[in-house]
């Protein structure tokens, strides 16, 4: 019978489990360390994602400190898809779905191991947020250590970073740069390991995280590269073991009110709209109600404090030299909800308190801001009867009304290869359907044509709607997640060349501008494409096996 104690004495307790312990000597485990909390460290290092080539290092000095702190850990790692090298091409359908794989794995690992605690490790788009489900549905004292972003690359005296090369191609395109000049701003543009430098997916989930009180202060804007990061690292891993100690488990930490504290955040930092798929999911497996109305609402009353790349030409570097997440946390501590617990054990109340002032103008008070609304908006009308998302931080202020006639692509590809070879002459909308998560299937994200659309200099005459996705580095008139998506029979599916789109920002619609009844015409002859050739992964996702 295993005697009642640690959650990991179901593996270590007892006559019976001498054969569990005797595995346990072979990891090199001595007999006192039976009496201690095992600690799950859960890594996504890979060598395969410039966001996580780091990793094992980090894990090295997150296991140092929990054995300091009293734990024994045990490293295991998830998968990582770099969505920077996936993009473009049938890769991007398998990184949205990677993220239940991780959250699933993980689940795994911790109930066949029986981890008392866990330390999550890593970096980069999907790998951060399946993370937070795996948290979320485990409920175990967690603590998030992210990898930190990379500095910004150089070309020609000005700083430059991932998306930077996307744009060049349009450049390049264009006849603005030479293949020579192209060339080496790619050698330039990723100088070393971390999360790409500008506020993309990645770094924008890690400030998130720390929003919500998972990591320790400063964890988010501290770059990869930077030897505070290790120390991070280190006192995370003795905190863990607090953690336990104390009985704080994940949703002791992430209630409600956290989540909207993250989307506060997001808002003020101009974030990526990736995070409306990310933290609904979250909530959903924490079991909260969230709504695309919460996002909107912030977004109508918190002001843009701060502009990184890609929707103006800061990086990450100078938010954390202006103070990082903390700083703009005490910012905007008036509109924050301060009673929530962190991992630190203490309450933000208190820590706000003690959170550094901003230095320098770089993250701006709520008085002055950059923009009177936050950076993400939800827009509805007929065109998106449930919904689709807009980053307003990267959209000109002068085109948040927009009315243009529809170009109408069935997948990137096609969107692609008229943007590369195209000229548009009048204000066009390009509608890019059947890449939603069922239509894709996958849901890839589009940053080659929106990066074309920015490289050929057509913001002002070019808009993009898509029951996709984006990259948190778009920029430009550009709507994503339209619901319902085509294939589900949405109304993006009935739009044809020509036909009326209009895009309202500050009314919050998107309209197609066609008659209720020719519509219905339409849909009458309509039907869903046939499959296209997928993998046996990827057909699950029209079994329903993932979210929608």
């Amino acid at each position: 019978m295993v005697e009642k104690g640690l959650r990991s004495d179901a593996v270590k307790k007892g006559v019976d489990r001498a054969p569990h312990r005797s595995l346990l000597h072979a990891l090199g485990l001595r007999n006192e360390d039976f009496d201690k909390p095992f600690i799950g460290v859960v890594n996504s290092y890979t060598n395969v994602v410039p966001g996580h080539v780091h990793l094992d290092v980090i894990a090295e000095n997150v296991s140092k400190g929990v054995r300091d702190g009293g734990g024994v850990p045990f490293v295991f790692n998830t998968i990582a898809v770099c969505d920077g090298i996936a993009m473009n091409h049938e890769g991007m359908k398998f990184s949205l779905p990677s993220r239940e794989v991780i959250a699933d794995s993980v689940e795994i690992m911790v109930s066949a191991h029986m981890f008392d605690a866990l330390v999550f490790i890593s970096s980069c788009d999907k790998i951060v947020p399946g993370h937070l489900l795996a948290a979320a549905r485990l409920n175990l004292p967690s603590i998030f250590v992210t990898g930190g972003p990379m500095y910004p690359g150089v070309f020609k005296g000005r700083r430059v970073d991932l998306v930077s090369v996307f744009e060049a191609l349009g450049e390049y395109r264009e006849g603005r740069i030479t293949l020579e000049e192209l060339r080496e701003f790619e050698r330039v543009a990723c100088p070393g390991a971390g999360s790409c430098a500008g506020l993309f997916t990645a770094n924008t989930m890690a400030c998130l995280v720390e929003a919500m009180g998972l990591s320790l202060p400063g964890m988010a804007a501290t770059h990869a590269e930077d030897e505070a990061k290790k120390t991070l690292a280190y006192e995370s891993g003795r905190r863990i073991v607090g953690l336990w100690r104390e009985g704080l488990r994940f949703k002791d930490i992430v209630k409600p009110e956290s989540l909207v504290n993250a989307i506060i955040v997001d808002n003020a930092l101009g974030g990526s709209t990736n995070t409306v798929l990310h933290l609904n999911a979250l909530a959903k497996e924490a079991g909260y109600e969230l709504s695309l109305k919460t996002f909107d609402e912030l977004s109508r009353r918190i002001p843009t404090l701060v502009l990184i790349r890609p929707s103006g030409e800061g990086f990450m570097v100078d938010l954390y030299n202006a103070g990082g997440v903390p700083s703009l946390m005490k910012t905007l501590r008036k509109h924050l909800n301060l009673d929530v617990l962190t991992v630190t054990g203490r309450r933000l109340r208190e820590l706000v308190e003690e959170f550094p002032d901003p230095r320098g103008t770089f993250i701006r008070s709520p008085d002055n801001p950059y923009r009177s609304e936050g950076g993400i908006a939800v827009l509805w009308g007929s065109l998106a009867p449930e919904g689709a998302v807009i980053k307003l931080a990267g959209t000109p202020v002068q085109l948040r009304t927009f009315r243009g006639r529809a170009r109408v692509f069935n997948s990137e590809e096609e969107a692609v290869e008229a943007l590369e070879k195209e000229d548009f002459t009048v204000d066009t909308v390009v509608v890019v359907r059947y890449e939603g998560l069922l239509g894709g299937p996958g849901m890839r994200e589009m940053l080659m044509p929106t990066s074309l659309i920015v490289g050929r200099k057509l913001v002002e005459r070019v808009a993009l709607v898509t029951d996709g996705r984006f990259s948190g580095g778009t920029k430009g008139i550009a709507i994503g997640h339209v619901s319902p998506e085509a294939y589900a029979g949405g109304p993006i599916a009935l739009v044809e060349d020509g036909d009326e789109i209009l895009i309202d920002v500050p009314g919050r619609r998107l309209d197609l501008l066609v008659d209720s009844t020719r519509l219905e015409e339409r849909r009458r002859k309509w039907a869903p494409p046939a499959k296209r050739l997928e993998s046996r992964f990827l057909a699950k996702l029209r079994g329903n096996r993932f979210f929608t």
